[in-house]
């Protein structure tokens, strides 16, 4: 039987549906430790940008990989992740699930759902790429935490200020509170 077309093409723009997955990580000594009350509730790094990298990454490439590859290539220890733009042929992102220790992840994962790079922000630690990320697909908004998988579409454009001379290895340790 031959599908009118408008019913064939409403099929094919159909969004794929996103797999979900929930990880309970094991407990660890970390977790288990309370409060340190000589760990600040709050503190300041002061620092300033030695330079600002912009990056580009082309088409069919894995954006976390591509980031990571220009950081190496760059020597960017650390660095503050100022703004990200483009458009994905899929997504890969992860979220905390829960209120307590150990932490719970949310994975969800849609490889062939197209959508827009609104943006993203975050930090490059110790040389480790820790990316934010905004995207829109025309029905709804994902944000989370960039995974391996989720691959550029026409391009994605990555800025990041450079701090090599200031020490940002606590700022996103869990275990340092």
């Amino acid at each position: 039987m031959k599908l009118p077309a408008a019913l064939a093409l409403l099929l094919l723009a159909a969004p794929a549906q996103a797999q979900v997955t929930v990880i309970q990580n094991p407990v660890t000594p970390a977790d288990a430790k309370p409060n340190d009350p000589s760990v600040p509730d709050a503190y300041t790094i002061n620092g300033q940008f030695e330079r600002v990298v912009v990056i580009r990454v082309k088409n069919k490439v894995d954006l976390l990989h591509g980031i990571a590859e220009m950081v190496k290539k760059e020597n960017i220890r650390n660095g503050v992740i100022l703004a990200g733009i483009g458009s994905l042929r899929g997504y890969h992102v992860h979220q905390i699930n829960n209120r307590d220790f150990p932490t719970r992840n949310i994975f969800t994962k849609s490889l062939t759902t197209p959508c827009d790079l609104i943006g993203m922000n975050g930090y490059v630690v110790n040389g480790v790429v820790h990316a934010h990320m905004s995207l829109g697909t025309g029905e709804k908004a994902i944000n989370g935490h960039l995974e391996p998988g989720t691959e550029v579409f026409t391009y994605a454009i990555v800025t990041i200020g450079v701090m090599n001379g200031t020490d940002l290895s606590k700022i996103d340790d869990k275990s340092y509170r």
